[in-house]
């Protein structure tokens, strides 16, 4: 395999053109841990492994593009949110990040519940095994099929998101014979520091039902004369990606009022309040998330502060973290295919995905870190755009990073931290084929999720 170098344009920091980056690190053989999972390390030969196998192995076994989950890194996150939480708050997994039946079952023996929303996830989810009393259906427009697989499949809870939502569940469950366990979503007018699209707790958006104009207050009072419906708590969800409690302790502030004045009004104590998930992880190594038992602590001395002045007894905790346990743990592997510097700006590394296999960087803007995980490389470091082989401009999986200016076709790169909305958000845009997703553990490698084949699109096509 050549590895002759490419010319890669400026190197020296009092030039780089401006752009999303930080100054070049000073060793790009270095894997940082806050990005990496657990067991992600060098071996003596430079090659990157991860459960105790290197990346050439992976790549000749299973090929390029493909997500490699590190499920001792998983187990050890999920399990550190259930212990950090205890055995009075409540844990789910939220199934959007990324969900499959090996995954629901490493939660279930890990001690956690699970969020879904949609009837697949749900389906998902009871193919493998995870009791329908630990799992919360939520959506802003279910359908009828689902609420109605949902009742009877015997959920522990479905979040309610509109006025209509209050009536055709309370209308399914009773004509089914049951009372279903509910919640009912507000949106409580935080503005969580994230991008636009992923911010979902100020009012001009799709989800819950609004807190300022008491809109909320009027859905708690329809909810509790439905005879299908047992109201059980309120929920607030703020947004994702983010590091700051602040909106957290604003959110818990309006959300215990609100339970207040139900108390008040209704003489009912409302025995939950879920605070969803949303908390960031680290895509970069600039970014600086919490630990888990840290994230418990703020959050139960805030709830706990709050109901104390409203002088209500203080409601089981739930919360929502997917990409906090997922996030992590998995790399997407690629291989170098043209390299193609731009002279003054920088150089365009393509790769074999691209916006198929993660769209987060078109979608939300979203950093990411890359590295070279087939070798070490001691060649001058040269900034790159890490892009796709689509047809699109906006095909960019990590905008500005550094790479060893030898970089050559044929190279093994990885990019941390996809083990969230990647797979779950892939697509088959220019007929691409989904990457497989492999679990590695202890030496040992197997598929969870195949590789489509150009059969199974072939499969759909009906014409």
């Amino acid at each position: 395999m050549s590895r002759s170098a490419h010319p890669a344009g400026p190197r020296h920091a009092d030039v780089w053109p401006e752009g999303h980056y930080s100054a070049p690190p000073a060793d790009l053989n270095a894997l940082d841990p806050k990005v990496w999972a657990q067991t992600v390390t060098r071996t003596g030969t430079g090659e990157v492994s991860v459960g105790g196998i290197g990346v050439a192995a992976l790549a000749e076994e299973f090929g390029t593009p493909a997500y490699f989950v590190d499920e001792t890194d998983f187990r050890a996150r999920a399990r550190a949110w259930r212990t950090a939480f205890g055995h009075d708050a409540d844990v789910f997994y939220a199934g959007k990040a990324f969900l499959s039946r090996t995954i629901v079952r490493w939660l279930h023996e890990e001690g956690l519940n699970l969020d879904v929303c949609s009837g697949g996830e749900l389906t998902t989810a009871l193919s493998a095994g995870m009791p329908a009393d630990r799992i919360a259906f939520h959506g802003n427009n279910k359908s009828t099929d689902e609420i109605t697989q949902a009742i009877e499949s015997g959920v522990g809870r479905i979040v309610l998101d509109s006025f209509q939502e209050i009536v055709r569940v309370a209308h399914i469950a009773q004509s089914l014979g049951k009372r279903q366990r509910v919640q009912i979503r507000v949106t409580v007018g935080v503005e969580a520091h994230t991008h636009e699209f992923i911010a979902t707790a100020h009012e001009d958006q799709k989800f819950g039902i609004a807190l300022a104009d008491g809109q909320a207050a009027e859905a708690v009072r329809r909810a509790l004369t439905l005879d299908g419906l047992e109201l059980i708590g309120i929920h607030s969800h703020i947004g994702s990606q983010i590091f700051d409690m602040a909106g957290f302790e604003v959110a818990a502030r309006r959300v215990v009022a609100l339970l207040a004045e139900i108390r008040d009004e209704h003489g009912v104590e409302l025995p939950e309040i879920d605070l969803g998930g949303g908390l960031g992880i680290a895509y970069t190594s600039d970014d600086d998330p919490r630990e888990p038992h840290e994230i418990a602590k703020a959050l139960d001395e805030i709830v706990t502060r709050e109901c104390e002045s409203a002088k209500l007894r203080t409601p089981r905790i739930s919360v929502e973290p997917g990409r906090a346990i997922v996030g992590p743990t998995a790399f997407t592997l690629y291989e170098v295919g043209t390299i193609k510097p731009l002279e003054g700006l920088r150089t365009y590394v393509s790769v074999d995905g691209g916006m198929s296999d993660n769209i987060r960087t078109a979608l939300y803007d979203a950093e990411y870190s890359v590295a070279l995980v087939s070798r070490t490389s001691d060649a001058e470091p040269m900034l790159v755009r890490v892009v796709g082989k689509h047809c699109e401009s906006g095909d960019i999986v990590v905008k500005d990073a550094f790479l060893p200016s030898d970089l050559a076709p044929g190279d093994l790169i990885a990019v941390p931290a996809t083990g969230a909305y990647c797979r779950s958000m892939a697509s088959n845009y220019n007929h691409a084929l989904r990457p497989p997703v492999v679990a590695v553990r202890d030496g040992e490698a197997r598929v969870i999720v195949r590789r489509e084949t150009e059969e199974d699109l072939l499969r759909l096509d009906v014409g």
